[in-house]
């Protein structure tokens, strides 16, 4: 369980979005690479008030991201059932760091993918401590319902 940080107005927020973050496994990852926006798929955990990736390495992502602001986000309009109207979404920006998880950590991951567009998959890790946190919420959404043309 996430402990409130006392002390800025937003941290209320704050530690809102982080509580949120945490119930979902999977957000989309942002950057600017070679001047083109880029976003891919990242598994992620929360650690106190950082935010820990865990990316193919293979795409050359998480090296593109080491040092530079990036945005992530996740929300739970996949994860909903039937009667759930509330949709949240949470978003940030911050730096990220290239870092090695450890033990206890890997194990929160949970096991990765086998591949990543059929290629094996390659772990790499990045640590974001969020900055600009927004936390958005909508009611009375209800869950789309999927149909089948005859």
């Amino acid at each position: 369980m996430l402990t409130p940080h006392a002390g800025a107005p937003g941290d209320h927020d704050e530690y809102r979005a982080l509580e949120l973050l945490a119930r979902m496994p999977y957000g989309r990852l942002s950057v600017s690479m070679r001047a083109l926006p880029f976003v891919t798929v990242a598994r992620h955990i929360v650690s106190g008030r950082s935010v820990l990736l865990r990316l193919h390495g293979g795409f050359g992502y998480a090296q593109a991201c080491d040092g530079n602001v990036v945005a992530y986000g996740a929300d739970n309009l996949g994860d909903r059932g039937e009667g759930d109207e509330d949709v949240w979404t949470v978003q940030f920006a911050g730096t990220a760091r290239l870092f090695a998880p450890s033990p206890a950590e890997l194990e929160r991951f949970g096991r990765p993918p086998r591949t990543a567009d059929d290629a094996p998959f390659i772990p790499e890790y990045l640590c974001i401590e969020p900055q600009f946190i927004t936390v958005h919420h909508l009611g009375g959404v209800p869950v789309r319902q999927v149909t089948h043309s005859a």
